[in-house]
């Protein structure tokens, strides 16, 4: 018989109220008490808390604070990932960045959902499905990715936009629901470097 945690990972419905889960859940809320009432003069300390929650992350890791998160165990990060002030990731079903991945403010991944029946989600009843996000990605402020959703590399997702659906490699895209507005370019460089770097 599968255990809950398995039933979790595997995307099936669990109750997360089971002991199991409850503990795994409490490991995660007493890391995170530790990490966002640190200094944030301390950085060593603070990577090698995120170091003992996450699955995977580096030295390279950065995580403003507050952060909050579900279990921590379920999230891997790449090199030189960032994440700003009030990022909450629920991190039921798995979340897997790659490298060089900023978020800016109040970003939240959600992987976990309920049932749509209220007598079902009143016993507690709960599913998840990963999210997946690739290299070179910039996520703007108080962006919502919901569960089951893969975002390739090099995208830039503007703020305030709600990712309901996969975004493919190298596009710009925002609004809720979040659509894409059009590919990144060798024109969007060259626009940068004109107008903002006095250095070239």
């Amino acid at each position: 018989m599968m255990k809950e945690y398995e039933k979790m990972m595997a995307g099936l419905a669990h109750l997360p109220m089971k002991s199991e889960l409850t503990e795994m859940r409490q490991r995660a809320r007493e890391i995170l008490f530790e990490f966002n009432r640190t200094s944030p003069n301390d950085e060593e300390t603070q990577n090698n808390l995120i170091r003992k929650l996450f699955a995977q992350a580096d030295e390279t890791t950065s995580i403003n604070e507050p952060f909050h998160c579900d279990y921590g165990i379920n999230i891997k990060v790449g090199k030189n990932f960032f994440a700003n002030y009030h990022c909450v990731m629920l991190d039921n079903g798995g979340i897997t960045i790659g490298d060089d991945v900023m978020f800016a403010p109040n970003v939240s991944l959600y992987t976990v959902g309920h049932p749509l029946d209220a007598e079902l989600r009143n016993i507690g009843w709960e599913q998840a499905k990963p999210i997946i996000i690739g290299n070179n990605v910039w996520v703007g402020g108080n962006v919502v990715i919901l569960p089951g959703v893969t975002i390739g590399d090099n995208v830039v997702i503007g703020a305030g936009s709600v990712v309901s659906k996969d975004l493919p490699d190298n596009v710009l895209a925002f609004g809720n629901p979040c659509r894409i507005v059009r590919e990144i370019t060798e024109q969007d460089r060259e626009y940068y470097i004109r107008t903002y770097r006095s250095d070239v």
